[in-house]
C-alpha cells in the first residue's frame, strides 16, 4: 500500500444529543479523520445537519474534518462549509452543472477537494478532473442513510479508480457498510481511507473497533 491507511468514522451514526462528546471520543479512540455527512433531503432522501453544526464541533478536535456534501446544487454552499471548519470538501459528480468549477472553487478557498461516486456513477466522470483532486470517494452503498449493507460490486470500481489515479497524490476513500470484515477487501482493491459509521458507534469500545478495522485493512499483502 503506497498511502497511509486512515479510518474516518462517520458522525452520522453518533448520538446527536451529545455530539461534541462523541467527536472527542473517536478522536481519543484513534480516528485519523472525522467524516461528516451533510444531507439535504433533496439530493438524497434524508436530512442530517449543516454548517452551523460543523462550526459548533470544530473546537472539539484538531483532526481533519472530512466533509461529504450530499447536497445539490452545491456551489452556493461551498464557502459556508469552508468557513465552518471543513478541511476537505467532497462533492458528488452530479451535484452541480460544472464539476471542474466546483473543484477549483474548493481549492481556491485553501481546502482539499474530493469527488464522490454513487454506485451507478461511472468512474469515467473523473477522467478530466483528476488534476483537481485530493480525494476520490467511492460510495459502497447508495447515499442517504447509515447502516446499509456494503455493495460487493463496488470493489471493481475501487480497483478501476486506483488504476486511473496512477501514482497521483490522491486518496481513495470508501463509504458505506465498512466493517472489520470487509476492510481488507476494500484496501486490497485500492482504498486507503475507510469511513465507518455504524461499525464504530455501535461498538462497545470505539478505540477497539477503529483499531480492528485498521488492523484488518493493513493485514493485506503490500
Amino acid at each position: 500500500m503506497d498511502r497511509p491507511l486512515l479510518v474516518s468514522p462517520s458522525i452520522l451514526a453518533a448520538d446527536f444529543a451529545r455530539l461534541g462528546d462523541e467527536v472527542r471520543a473517536i478522536d481519543e479512540g484513534g480516528a485519523d479523520w472525522i467524516h461528516i455527512d451533510v444531507m439535504d433531503g433533496h439530493f438524497v432522501p434524508n436530512i442530517s445537519f449543516g454548517f452551523p453544526v460543523i462550526e459548533a464541533i470544530r473546537p472539539v478536535t484538531a483532526k481533519t474534518f472530512d466533509v461529504h456534501l450530499m447536497i445539490a446544487p452545491v456551489d452556493r454552499y461551498l464557502e459556508a462549509f469552508a468557513k465552518a471548519g471543513a478541511d476537505l470538501i467532497t462533492v458528488h459528480a452530479e451535484a452541480g452543472p460544472h464539476l471542474d468549477r466546483s473543484l477549483q472553487a474548493i481549492r481556491a478557498m485553501g481546502k482539499k477537494a474530493g469527488v464522490s461516486l454513487n454506485p451507478a456513477t461511472p468512474a469515467s466522470v473523473l477522467k478530466h478532473v483528476l488534476d483537481r483532486l485530493d480525494l476520490i470517494l467511492v460510495m459502497t452503498v447508495n447515499p442517504g442513510f447509515g447502516g446499509q449493507a456494503f455493495i460487493p460490486a463496488m470493489l471493481d470500481k475501487i480497483a478501476e479508480v486506483k488504476h486511473m489515479v496512477r501514482g497521483r497524490n490522491i486518496d481513495i476513500e470508501v463509504d458505506g457498510g465498512i466493517t472489520r470484515a470487509n476492510a481488507a477487501d476494500v484496501a486490497r482493491a485500492g482504498a486507503n481511507v475507510l469511513v465507518a459509521g455504524s461499525a464504530v458507534f455501535k461498538a462497545k469500545s470505539y478505540a477497539e473497533e477503529i483499531r480492528a478495522i485498521k488492523t484488518a485493512a493493513t493485514s493485506i499483502a503490500v
